[in-house]
């Protein structure tokens, strides 16, 4: 690594500090020579505060096994039919790569655990088929996730799930590793396979594909793709329409690979991007009455100043809201200052069912992608309880309020609340 690949990685360490990434190894990945270059990347992404959990698949180790023992399986993905042999097998095989992972994560002194996080069902008989021991997810232990992950220990999941009579089942590691990630709101998933990425109908790597390009990519093109590769391209797709904003397939084979991803523009492999600002759009007049139930319960905690229908009528033009399943859950206000190259966010909300599920981060990064767009250099936000969300989710500093532009130093002076004046310039 030359200085320039160092201070590539320095540009991005803001961007993803204390973030979660799901990264899935497939078994025939952890099987090669290059595993140990992972190990080492892993660390480096545990160095700058990036939060790993991973997640293993067992298939190429499953079909050593039964080649070893001469026995025939049912089912090598955890998708089909998993009969007695199969699911004893499977067991042997994820709990030799999870040790083999734990393993290689030692020689890195990186502190690591074996989960049984995964609560899972009998996937049941469907179609007149009996799945028999294969499962499907019913939940995701996130408290027992977070709670390692708090501790700096990396979470190790393997593609088997546990009920709460104490049986287990084999399911599908792809399947896994979207659950996870959407259930802990990952920043990213990364699939680490023996599939250079995603290629288009002349065998060249497909760079990226927003979810709505993939989603045509897969209709068209599915049935020419090797299982592996589909089903993860399948699981992408999953992943980025439930909160998921990046989803990365590439070759795990590949020295350096899992850092050339994440820490560079162009990467290696093919990324699947979920559109984080779809849900959300301009106000409507018919959404006042919407925004205004929205908004009372702040405005009753003085955490937002008091605003009627008339007010936000005549201000709509600045007002944005997040839509979920036809819902308004969210809104957002921003005020522009054109003079002083300034814009203020405001009235920021979300509904209570829908909290802690990063909607208020991205009516945040909106307004500074919007604000950005529109050349501002600076926003600004004014606050008397929620000060700390903003400075530790959304990165905004304290400033005197001699920064406000002077109309609003008047307003601000006038109304008394003596808010915190945050700010966060932009990149424009």
């Amino acid at each position: 690594m030359n200085v320039s690949d160092l201070r590539g990685i320095l540009a991005y360490i803001p961007q993803f500090r204390e973030k979660v990434f799901v990264i899935a190894i497939d078994g025939a990945i952890v099987a090669c020579e290059n595993f140990s270059n992972i190990v080492l990347d892993l660390a480096v992404l545990r160095s700058v505060s990036i939060k790993v959990v991973l997640v293993h698949g067992i298939a190429h180790q499953l079909k050593q096994l039964s080649i070893l023992l001469n026995t025939q399986l049912s089912d090598t993905t955890g998708i089909g039919v998993t009969d007695q042999k199969t699911y004893e097998l499977s067991l042997m095989a994820s709990s030799n790569v999870t040790f083999q992972i734990l393993e290689a994560l030692s020689t890195s002194d990186l502190r690591a655990c074996a989960t049984n996080a995964i609560v899972a069902h009998p996937f049941g008989i469907v179609g007149g088929i009996d799945y028999q021991l294969t499962g499907r997810i019913k939940k995701i232990d996130v408290s027992f996730i977070e709670y390692l992950l708090q501790k700096n220990i990396i979470p190790v999941i393997g593609p088997i799930g546990y009920d709460g009579e104490g049986k287990s089942y084999r399911i599908n590691s792809d399947s896994v590793a979207q659950f996870v990630a959407e259930s802990l709101q990952a920043e990213k998933l990364i699939y680490l396979t023996p599939y250079p990425g995603i290629l288009n109908g002349e065998g060249k790597l497909i760079r990226e594909l927003d979810v709505s390009s993939a989603l045509e990519f897969h209709k068209t093109f599915s049935k020419d793709m090797a299982e592996p590769i589909r089903s993860k391209l399948e699981h992408a797709i999953h992943a980025c329409k439930n909160g998921v904003n990046r989803v990365h397939i590439l070759d795990g084979r590949m020295d350096e690979a899992l850092l050339s991803e994440i820490f560079s523009n162009s990467g290696v492999g093919t990324m699947i991007y979920a559109n984080q600002y779809e849900s959300i759009r301009q106000a409507r007049r018919k959404d006042i009455g919407s925004i205004l139930k929205l908004i009372q319960e702040p405005i009753e905690a003085d955490e937002i100043l008091p605003r009627k229908g008339t007010d936000i009528a005549r201000d709509l033009p600045f007002y944005y809201v997040f839509e979920r399943d036809n819902q308004i859950v969210g809104c957002i206000a921003v005020y522009p200052y054109p003079k002083t190259s300034q814009a203020e966010l405001a009235c920021l909300s979300v509904a209570k069912n829908y909290e802690n599920q990063g909607i208020g981060r991205k009516l945040i990064r909106f307004a500074e992608k919007l604000s950005s767009e529109q050349g501002f250099k600076q926003l600004f936000l004014l606050s008397t309880r929620a000060y700390l969300y903003f400075m530790q989710k959304g990165g905004f500093k304290e400033a005197d309020p001699s920064i406000l532009p002077l109309e609003r130093k008047l307003k601000y002076e006038k109304n008394g609340r003596r808010s915190k004046v945050l700010y966060k310039s932009l990149n424009g």
